[in-house]
Order: structure tokens, then C-alpha cells, then sequence
């Protein structure tokens, strides 16, 4: 099994070592940045299996570092977390968040949780995505529940695709309507109710079960069972 690959987002050199010589004595790879700036410059030629994400941060902040982050799970490590600044940042596309100073066996057991739950989604080089009886093959951009083609609508597509990367949150309408809209420009928050309702039931169809929650007053998430 190839190794994974953290990546330690935060300007404190000290706690950056120490996390560095955790993470590889557990036989993680590691990679460093001390900017927001720079993680993006990093995010340009390659993809981690996780973050560990810093929120005070020179030029960029967390918070701004976070939404760029889509499809990759981020604990977020920090001092300065309240519980109205740990839901927003749950509700903005977090999976996870730990707080300075903490516990380095709880941190690792965060770090692993996370690692195993996109082992049952996005699987590295398959451009494919499972979610219980959900396939989703992203070259060919098929879907099949049990085994059975669904034909999606282009932005039916979207939203599932979206949903199945991220298979733990919640996916606010707004984040939703914007992470869409390279993929489907046509779906517009008046319409996105009518959108996931028809997904719902094509799913439904083809399984007898609901695989999408919806969060009344937020957004969207898939049912773990």
C-alpha cells in the first residue's frame, strides 16, 4: 500500500516539527507550507490525502486556504476555536478539527479516521467513486446503484459528484451552487431544491432506499447507514 500523504499547513516552526516527526514515525509522507499562498502553489501540481490546516496564517488565512480545498479532507489545528468558529468551519467543508494545544494519540486517531473514510470514496488512480451501492466512474461519467446504470442530468451529475467526495459533511446550497457551477452554469439556488429532489428519486428508484439528506435550513449531505 502506498503511503499517505499529510500535508502541515501552519507558520509555527515548532509546532510544524513536532507534528512532522509524529506523522513520519507513523509512517506518513510529509509534506510542509507556512503560507496560505503557498498550499495553493503546492495544490497546483499535486494532491495530498490530507491536510492538517492552521487558520492564523500569513497572506491567506485558513478560512480562505479552506475552500480551495474541496475533495481532500482537512483537520483543522488551531487555538482559536470556538463552538460558533467550529461549525462554520464544519458547515464550510471541514472534516475534522482539533484544538492547541492537543493530544498527539487523539490527533493521530482524527488523522486515521478521516484516512479510512476516503479508502470508501475516491480511490486513488480509478477515477472512480463508491458510496455504499453508488458507483461513479468519473472518465466515463456513469453512475450505477447495485449494479444498475442511472441516467443523471448533467447537473444531477454535479451534485452527486460533490456530495460523494464528500461523504461525512454537510454541503451547504451556497458551497453546493458554487463548486457546481464550473460543471453546470445552469443550476441557480431557485432551481437546486428541484435538482436534488429528482436525484433523490432516481436513487431511490433504482435501490428502494434515500442516499441524500437534506439539512433542513443548510444544505445537502449523503445518508451514511
Amino acid at each position: 500500500m502506498a503511503e499517505k500523504q499529510i500535508w502541515i499547513v501552519d507558520d509555527d516552526i515548532y509546532i510544524g516539527d513536532m507534528l512532522e516527526e509524529l506523522l513520519i514515525r507513523e509512517g506518513y509522507k510529509v509534506c510542509r507550507a507556512y503560507s496560505g499562498t503557498e498550499v495553493l502553489l503546492l495544490l497546483s501540481n499535486a494532491k495530498p490525502d490530507l491536510v492538517l490546516l492552521d487558520l492564523m496564517l500569513p497572506g491567506l488565512s485558513g478560512e480562505e486556504v479552506l475552500p480551495k480545498l474541496s475533495g481532500i479532507p482537512v483537520i483543522v489545528v488551531s487555538a482559536k476555536l470556538d463552538i460558533d468558529s467550529k461549525v462554520e468551519l464544519l458547515l464550510g467543508g471541514a472534516a475534522d478539527y482539533v484544538t492547541k494545544p492537543f493530544d498527539n494519540k487523539e490527533l493521530l486517531a482524527r488523522v486515521a479516521v478521516q484516512l479510512r473514510k476516503m479508502g470508501t470514496g475516491e480511490e486513488k488512480g480509478s477515477a472512480r467513486l463508491v458510496f455504499e451501492e453508488i458507483a461513479m466512474d468519473l472518465e466515463k461519467r456513469m453512475v450505477w446503484v447495485n449494479e444498475n446504470s442511472v441516467r443523471l442530468t448533467r447537473t444531477e451529475y454535479a451534485i452527486l459528484k460533490l456530495l460523494m467526495q464528500n461523504p461525512s459533511q454537510v454541503i451547504t446550497k451556497s458551497v453546493l451552487l458554487d463548486r457546481i457551477s464550473e460543471d453546470t452554469p445552469d443550476c441557480l439556488e431557485s432551481s437546486l431544491k428541484v435538482h436534488v429532489s429528482n436525484l433523490r428519486k432516481k436513487l431511490r428508484d433504482s435501490s428502494g432506499k434515500d442516499y441524500i439528506e437534506a439539512v433542513w435550513g443548510i444544505g445537502f449531505k449523503m445518508i451514511n447507514t
